[in-house]
């Protein structure tokens, strides 16, 4: 039987010790670097050749043997003597069938065998070309950079450098500023050069400005991305988002942790090369698990295919070495459009938004680029952001002559089946090379046969109840390019506005269609804006928020992803508005596309005349900057992402006054977030009244959510209000993954609620959502079927809470923590009756008691889950069981008659909890078993079952 210990992959693969052990270099000047590979093409050809002259001798003489065999039965039917002929003739060509298939049995183990030890010559044996004396001194370079990417070399020592370069500060001082709202940027430009915070690098900082020491240590200790201590050399962050959890994702990082033999408490390997970090939210949610190893994401993961991740990734280090990836690099970004683009009506568009990036939508650009290009041209590639279909990718879509085609889940080697479908080759010579090539392929390869369309998508299940406004660019535009945002009608209602219409006058066009904040509390936008405008102090100032906390919640970074143009043109419109001249974008920390993509737009509507100094030909001036956050949920509360920005601590403080009030700097502010933006343009071009249209009578337009869990058709979606929970699970979603049964779902991430399945019928409304126990939030719907215990939801997400609270009220900050404590206790197996009411007790204080909404609304899913399901706790406490089969303490691990015993299930076992026999029945030893589910994945019976 295989153990664990073959499936895992030796250290010697992830941290290579020694030069020879570095792909490229072989063993030079021995016998078998010389002769062992002629000798064994000579014995494969041979083999060939013996067993050609069999078959050729088969196929000419079988005719005749089976005619004379014919001949002799026709005449022994009626003649004794033939019969007896016939016997030894059958007997003959028996023995001689038999020494035939002897000889192919033979002559094909020698092939292959030959065949076999040919290629491990070719591969590692053989002499390089180059003069073995001149190897032999020193290796390749291409090796060095090898063993230089990968080697723990540079990190032996855990623990500060014995000296710091601190020259950099200077530059990234002079480049941040050095006063205390710079200190977060500061901060960061440190972490990325040094990859933590060093502290004769802080000292330096407070030596050369006015910031103290007591600031920096009050910053740096409050947010979670910055590093006191050194890490390693690559860093892997574990999601641990809504839609991750409920997927697996702690059995992810714990894996994670086996594989890398991490000691208990430690984060960081024994050789320093790879850390682990936890963070609350990536955005990649419908392709949950998800984990990053540095900028590179890993999506749909398992505990068993966890370890996989960093294998890879090794080797994708090791060919970016090499050279190959800065050859695919240049097609993915290639310095000129490719030949016959437009002209030729045929336009290949491909997802690069973060989920199909982590999908491998890189690698099909560049696969449709190189079928491009060995056509001929023909056809433009372009890169778009996320359409929504988050579940199909990567997606490409092919525009021909004004006929759409999509097509679902492309892998590099169908890359070149949809290119060769909708772009014909140019000249003679291609054509027949590439019917050469069909040929060849059909023969060898059967994924050949499979034909194009059948990976063609018809997405008209997913958005025909969708009603697209924010996202009406998203999956068509080049986020990039602002001529092709124009064309779509961009920048118009920001010309209008600057040029035709007063403040005032966008003022009312925003309030008649009544737009709320798409940020939560859903305060009236129009409003808002009045009320900041008519404060009389000044300079104003305007914040986009984008500080998208909640876990299983990804809108915005699509947003801002595939149209920033969009955010940037509301934002506009909304700073003149209020009469602002300065406003922000503040971004979070694990959007690294969308804030690059941001930056971008900013430098392109510059450089065009839509930001800056009279914009639009315009008397109006406004400047735009980025900051990005340091990793802290409670920030996407407006008075701390104030704090935030101005270079504090992000705690948030009583309100009145409101930022409209007192705000940045103690100025009057406007906060949206990028939604509620997003939508201004939309407005102002097709009129309040077609917005006001739409929805419900309190709640008026669409709303954008980001749909994933236990879904069949995860992804982003935009709906108009007043449309109900069922019709979005059923009908956008297509219903519970594998048949099973539909729970509840969870809206509004941690502030929000469960709402069970019999609510299903419940609108899309501010109001109606609210009166479930739940509120509409920034936007997060987690779909949860009948294997989700509402119990350990509750516990997850107050842990959440409790982790992200900032500490400021003793309610929130002690009171979660002993509901946290209770409910671990419930799930550990050790809950009391009582527990349930000290629960709903405690609840009320917490929402009583606390400063800020997250503080107030930090029970709600701990109430809604006793409200909706309290027979759930209340078998836990009684009867120490989880019906759900999620509490690790109250499972067992069960192997039901079904099992064939394939022993698949021990083999992958981590702590040989499965006793191997093969062919039978095998038995889970519950002593050893650590309710990992690795077994469960890798039962092709569904033999395991939960008890």
């Amino acid at each position: 039987m295989k153990t664990w210990n073959a499936f895992r992959f030796k250290r010697s693969q992830i941290h290579p010790k020694t030069s020879a052990e570095v792909p490229g270099q072989r063993v030079r000047g021995s016998w078998a670097g010389t002769w062992l590979g002629i000798i064994t093409a000579l014995t494969a050809a041979a083999a060939s050749i013996w067993l050609l002259s069999v078959y050729i001798d088969a196929v000419h003489v079988d005719p005749v043997n089976k005619a004379r065999v014919d001949s002799l039965k026709e005449r022994a039917a009626l003649d004794a003597e033939v019969q007896k002929v016939l016997q030894p003739e059958l007997d003959r060509q028996h023995e001689a069938l038999v020494k035939r298939r002897k000889a192919y049995d033979r002559g094909g183990i020698l092939l292959l065998v030959s065949v076999a030890v040919f290629l491990a010559w070719f591969k590692w044996l053989r002499a390089a070309p180059a003069p073995a004396k001149e190897l032999s001194k020193q290796p390749s370079d291409a090796a060095k950079r090898a063993a230089e990417s990968i080697s723990p070399a540079p990190i032996q020592v855990v623990g500060p450098p014995a000296e710091i370069d601190l020259r950099p500060v200077q530059g990234i001082l002079d480049a941040e500023g050095r006063e205390l709202d710079s200190i977060i940027p500061i901060l960061q430009a440190i972490q990325a050069h040094f990859r933590y915070l060093p502290e004769p690098a802080l000292r330096k900082v407070c030596a050369e400005t006015r910031i103290t020491p007591a600031q920096i240590a009050g910053v740096a200790t409050f947010y979670n991305q910055f590093r006191m201590t050194p890490v390693g050399k690559h860093i892997i962050r574990v999601c641990e988002g809504t839609a991750c959890h409920v997927s697996g994702a702690v059995e992810v990082r714990n894996e994670l942790r086996r594989c890398l033999e991490m000691a208990n408490g430690s984060d960081t390997d024994k050789s320093g090369l790879f850390t682990i970090e936890h963070v609350a939210c990536i955005g990649s949610c419908s392709l949950a698990p998800v984990i990053t190893i540095d900028e590179k994401i890993y999506g749909r993961l398992s505990a068993l295919s966890a370890g996989s991740t960093i294998k890879d990734f090794v080797a994708h280090r090791a060919r970016k070495t090499n050279g190959s990836s800065r050859r695919r690099q240049h097609l993915i970004q290639p310095s000129a459009p490719l030949p016959g683009t437009l002209l030729d009506g045929v336009e290949i568009r491909i997802g690069l938004g973060s989920c199909g990036i982590a999908s491998g939508a890189q690698e099909v650009k560049a696969a449709l680029e190189e079928a491009v290009d060995s056509l001929g041209g023909g056809a433009l590639i372009k890169a778009v952001g996320c359409s929504g279909l988050c579940h199909r990718e990567p997606l490409v879509e092919v525009i021909q002559n004004g006929r759409r085609a999509l097509y679902g889940n492309v892998d590099r080697d169908f890359a070149d089946k949809v290119v060769r479908r909708h772009v014909k080759p140019r000249g003679v010579v291609r054509k027949l090379r590439h019917s050469i090539r069909d040929v060849r392929a059909r023969l060898v390869d059967d994924r050949a046969w499979e034909p194009v369309v059948q990976r063609e998508i018809d997405a008209a299940p997913f958005v025909g109840k969708q009603v697209r406004i924010v996202l009406e660019n998203c999956g068509q535009i080049d986020p990039l390019s602002l001529e092709d945002y124009c064309r779509h009608q961009g920048m118009e209602a920001l010309e209008k506005c600057v040029n035709r219409l007063s403040p005032e006058e966008v003022i009312e066009a925003v309030r008649a269609s009544g737009l709320r904040g798409r940020g939560g509390a859903g305060f009236p936008t129009g409003v808002k804006w009045d009320f900041t405008r008519r404060a009389a102090d000044s300079p104003k100032y305007i914040i986009c928020n984008g500080d998208e906390g909640d876990p299983g919640a990804f809108m915005d970074r699509a947003v801002l992803e595939a149209d920033p143009f969009r955010v940037i043109e509301g934002l506009v419109i909304a700073a003149y508005a209020i009469g602002s001249s300065e406003g922000f974008i503040y971004v979070r920390r694990e959007y690294p596309i969308a804030t690059r993509h941001l930056r971008e737009a900013i430098r392109k509507a510059e450089v065009q005349g839509f930001l800056g100094k009279s914009i639009a030909g315009s008397q109006f001036s406004f400047k735009l900057q980025i900051r990005e956050g340091a990793g802290a949920f409670v920030c996407g509360e407006e008075t701390a992402l104030i704090a935030s920005i101005e270079g504090k601590r992000g705690m948030p403080r009583p309100r009145p006054p409101y930022p409209a009030q007192s705000g940045l700097w103690g100025k009057p502010t406007l906060i949206n977030n990028v939604e509620t933006l997003a939508c201004v343009p939309w407005i102002i071009r097709r009129g309040p009244e077609t917005f006001a249209a739409l929805g419900t009578e309190k709640s008026k337009g669409t709303k954008v959510f980001s749909l994933v869990g236990k879904i069949n058709r995860g992804g982003l979606i935009e709906v108009p209000m007043g449309i109900t929970i069922r019709e979005i699970v059923e009908d956008i979603g297509g219903g519970i993954r594998g048949g099973r049964q539909f729970k509840g779902i969870l809206a509004g991430g941690p502030s929000g609620g469960c709402i069970p399945a019999r609510l299903a019928d419940t609108r899309i409304d501010y109001e109606e959502l609210t009166a479930t126990g739940s509120i509409m939030g920034s936007g997060g719907l987690v779909v949860l079927d009948d294997r989700d215990c509402a119990v350990e939801i509750a516990r997850y997400f107050l842990n959440f809470t409790q982790n992200e609270s900032c500490g400021k009220c003793t309610f929130c900050r002690i009171g979660t923590k002993r509901m946290l404590e209770i409910l671990e206790r419930i799930c550990n197996g050790s809950g009391k009756v009582t527990d349930l009411q000290e629960l709903e007790e405690l609840a009320g204080h917490v929402k009583r008691g606390s400063l800020c909404g997250l503080g107030q609304t930090a029970p709600n899913p701990v109430l809604t889950t006793l409200r909706y399901f309290r027979e759930e706790y209340e078998v836990h406490v009684r009867e120490r069981r989880c019906p759900a089969g999620r509490c690790k303490a109250l499972i067992h691990y069960r192997v039901i008659e079904s099992c064939t015993g394939c022993t698949l299930c021990a083999q992958v076992c981590p702590v040989q909890a499965i006793t191997s026999r093969p062919y039978e029945r095998h038995e889970v030893i519950d002593e050893r078993c650590t309710r990992c589910g690795m077994c469960v994945t890798a039962c092709p019976e569904n033999a395991i079952v939960i008890v």
